[in-house]
């Protein structure tokens, strides 16, 4: 079965299965059970082994899986086994968290650039990165590999920045912007909008009081 036919609700749990395949082998632990993981991941265990065996199981009945080889399966379904080389356009708070985070390194995703128009953000030092400005972004596109552009720019200007981005030859973006962008159809496009997860979360606060 390829990929393409796999739910996006199924895709869409494959990296909470990843992290913490991830910290059982920081714990030493060589292999569990369907039943073991459901009850460290709160999900059921008939919901993991329907969601494994879209790609095949990759368990054996009687021992379970296979802790470590599970893992780098999972993480070659999600394409960790490659380095994405990555920019962030936009040096605020969002911008310069995500340089800080040392795990996006571990897991492939190499930042290597960050852009701002801040003539005061111009020059820093973020996480190994010189702050460029956003004048040379084009230069730097053409004679760079960019794989993955992280916005985290203000509304007014991410749609403008995208487009810029994408006419240079970006096909996938992740956009903390609180704004959808309308973009080609074969630019893939992840939106992390904050402030509709905290009303998400209001929204359950409510419905736990109610």
């Amino acid at each position: 079965m390829t990929e393409k036919t796999i739910s996006r609700a199924v895709i869409t749990r494959l990296p909470r299965y990843y992290r913490y395949l991830g910290e059982l082998l920081e714990n030493d632990i060589e292999r569990i059970s369907s039943k073991e993981l459901s009850e460290r991941m709160n999900v059921t265990a008939s919901q993991i082994r329907q969601d494994f065996n879209n790609f095949g199981g990759f368990g054996q009945q009687g021992y379970g899986y296979n802790v470590e080889y599970l893992y780098h399966e999972i993480g070659k379904i999600l394409g960790l086994t490659k380095i994405h080389n990555a920019v962030i356009i936009g040096a605020g708070n969002v911008g310069r968290a995500i340089a800080n985070y040392q795990d996006f390194e571990k897991r492939g995703f190499h930042f290597a650039a960050i852009f701002d128009n801040n003539p005061d953000m111009i020059g820093r030092r973020i996480a190994g990165c010189i702050v460029m400005s956003t004048d040379v972004m084009e230069e730097y596109f053409m004679n760079n590999d960019v794989e993955i552009v992280a916005l985290t720019v203000p509304k007014s200007s991410a749609p403008a920045v995208a487009a810029k981005v994408v006419s240079w030859g970006v096909k996938a973006i992740w956009n903390f912007a609180p704004t959808d962008l309308s973009l080609p159809g074969d630019v893939l496009v992840e939106n992390v909008h904050l402030a509709e997860s905290l009303m998400r979360l209001s929204y359950k606060i409510k419905e736990k009081d109610m």
